[in-house]
């Protein structure tokens, strides 16, 4: 089961909505197949470990693992629990139960019913852990929500800025500025507010990970962002939260919601709307200030230089006890999970 967790994480940043899913076929304690769901729309991981068995008469005599239920339904795909059932392969073992509502258990009944044994839970907080935004998304239709800033060891996110010719203070070094855009590459969406992208002008792509770019996400209340700024450039799909009439321009679409009225719920509503599995909120202050007072958050990760500069734009507070501390060339990176909120 680990091997399934270790091939299905290789799908990384490519298959969300779809879970990251890896398979083995077993034979006599030799792997003689695997495979993985390399993206979204492409074939699924039970497949692929499957077709890539080259004695098939083996099949009838091996067990199939594999870290989430095999599906019970068409989408993009055929069911996977089918194929299973016509090759004959006579044990399955599931590391986790797949909960969206089309699944949940038929995977298990469709291969039990045809006289499969099954075994789950197999290393099952792992595989739970491994696809902790598409469950989230799934119990609860919202996306699973990161919020990451760094900050220099006096607990400050940038220096005092008003001018956006003055670059933003450079507090990450290449390590964790790599570590930053895997992060990228690991969530659907990434979110900013207004001033950051006034003052920073910021791409929001990845650059430093290989990966698929993630939507794009700002609030802009009242139109402020020029139309010559990086995220209004049509490059990636963007969502821009504004209190105007919706529209559609390009690759960019602008969403009015109420302002007035608990406007981080009604973007995550919007999001998981849109499909959309998990967020990056990367800030400003106010911002990430704004999710950790309302509780909705669920993973934070700070990095933490050790710089000083004595004056500058507080980094939010956080309380508590973290869930871990590495270190990365003198910055520290700390990590909160907020248990309330698990899916």
């Amino acid at each position: 089961m680990q091997r399934c967790l270790e091939l299905a994480s290789i799908g990384g940043s490519f298959t969300a909505p779809n879970p990251m899913v890896g398979a083995l076929v077993v034979h006599n304690d030799i792997i003689i197949g695997e495979g993985y769901h390399v993206r979204y729309g492409a074939l699924h991981a039970e497949p692929k470990a499957i077709y890539a068995v080259k004695e098939k008469e083996l099949l009838k005599e091996s067990t199939l693992y594999v870290n989430l239920e095999p599906c019970s339904h068409y989408g993009k795909t055929p069911p996977c629990a089918n194929l299973i059932v016509e090759t004959g392969i006579p044990r399955v073992v599931i590391g986790t139960l797949d909960p969206n509502p089309k699944v949940s258990g038929r995977g298990v009944k469709i291969l039990e019913k045809a006289g499969i044994e099954v075994k789950v839970g197999v290393l099952e907080e792992a595989c739970n852990a491994l696809n902790k935004r598409f469950f989230l998304w799934q119990k609860h239709h919202r996306p699973y929500i990161y919020l990451k800033w760094a900050q220099t060891k006096d607990g400050f996110i940038d220096a005092l800025r008003t001018d956006p010719e003055k670059s933003p203070l450079q507090i990450s070094n290449p390590i964790t500025r790599q570590l930053t855009h895997k992060f990228r590459s690991e969530n659907q969406a990434i979110m900013v507010s207004t001033n950051t992208v006034l003052l920073d002008n910021p791409s929001l792509t990845l650059r430093n990970w290989t990966g698929k770019n993630p939507v794009r996400i700002a609030l802009d209340r009242t139109g402020r962002i020029p139309e010559n700024y990086n995220l209004l450039d049509n490059a990636v799909k963007t969502l821009i939260f504004t209190e105007h009439k919706s529209s559609h321009k390009g690759n960019t679409e602008f969403i009015q919601i109420n302002f007035e009225e608990d406007s981080l719920n009604q973007v995550m509503k919007q999001l998981a709307n849109r499909n959309i599995h998990s967020v990056l909120v990367e800030g400003g202050s106010k911002l990430l200030h704004s999710f950790i007072k309302e509780n909705l958050w669920d993973e934070i990760n700070i990095e933490i230089s050790d710089m000083i500069i004595g004056n500058g734009v507080t980094a939010p507070v956080m309380t508590g006890i973290p869930h871990a501390i590495k270190e990365f060339d003198n910055h520290q990176w700390i990590s909160y999970i907020n248990q309330q909120s698990q899916p």
